[in-house]
């Protein structure tokens, strides 16, 4: 026997063997009965067989040793394998929630969002305050455009001076009577064409739209054939007239203009009323 207690003691058999893995026993008693008999072949039996038993002893030993290393590359894989379902179990989750997703899940349609109507004291700036541009409107009741401008010049100058609508229809409906709505020079006053007109009169020396006469105090004879002028006169006029608001338009015209025709002004009435209307709506 070799002088060799270390290795007769690790493969006495049934000693107890401190081991910290789990080899089967079986696989660990083959080995030791190996180990054994390939310390005795050593020692004691002859060259050839000893060297057949050694060779069969090492591919029990490496066989073991294989199996060995198989059950540990086996424990090994099982931790690695876990952290590879933790991901697949993450994605399960997140694909419920699209706030986890790197990329933002589109709907197949979006819902509508609510309408909310903004508040115009927060939102919306103070409108300006703007002024209607007038407009020339179209001619009416049968009227060529020179009576309509003259229309539009009287109903302007009548807002101005702040004139209630009767007032407006009366002094339209004056100036039909009087010149048919045209600025109307005098045939017998040479100094009235002077200024611009369109036709002329022979009565006596009666000019403009309401034909005023300069003899009379009506004006300067330029003063009547401007029709803003004349159109002032004729309503300051009208206003001294007590209780002309009652009064029939054709009274109210007379009253103003002392004409031997004094009824001739109702016929103007509702032709008046239309032109006025159509002045007022188109801003005059």
């Amino acid at each position: 026997m070799r002088d060799d207690p270390t290795l007769e003691d690790q493969i006495a058999p049934g000693d107890p063997v401190d081991r910290s893995d789990d080899t089967p026993s079986s696989v660990r008693s083959a080995a030791l009965r190996a180990a054994g008999a390939y310390a005795h072949l050593l020692t004691r039996g002859p060259a050839r067989a000893r060297i057949a038993l050694a060779t069969g002893v090492l591919c029990c030993l490496g066989l073991t040793a294989v199996a060995q290393g198989a059950r540990d590359g086996s424990a090994d894989a099982a931790p690695a394998a876990a952290p590879s379902a933790a991901p697949s179990a993450l994605a399960e989750r997140a694909e419920a929630d699209p706030a986890s997703r790197s990329l933002e899940r589109v709907p197949a349609s979006a819902p509508a969002s609510p309408t909310r109507t903004a508040d115009p004291d927060t939102t919306t700036p103070a409108p300006k305050k703007t002024t209607r541009k007038p407009v020339d409107p179209a001619p009416v009741a049968g009227l060529d455009n020179a009576q309509m401008e003259n229309a539009e010049a009287i109903v302007r100058t009548g807002r101005k001076m702040g004139m209630p609508r009767r007032a407006l229809v009366i002094a339209v409906a004056t100036a039909m009577q009087e010149s048919n709505l045209y600025n109307v020079a005098s045939g017998v006053l040479p100094e009235s064409r002077k200024y611009p007109h369109q036709g002329i009169g022979w009565d006596h020396d009666s000019v403009g739209l309401f034909q005023q006469r300069s003899s009379s105090g009506w004006g300067e004879v330029g003063e009547l054939m401007d029709p803003e002028f004349a159109t002032r006169q004729f309503l300051s006029a009208l206003a001294q007239v007590p209780g002309w608001q009652q009064m029939r338009l054709t009274d109210a015209a007379q009253a103003v203009q002392i004409s031997a025709y004094p009824e001739h002004y109702a016929k103007h009435e509702w032709r008046a009323t239309k032109v006025v209307a159509a002045c007022l709506e188109a801003g005059q």
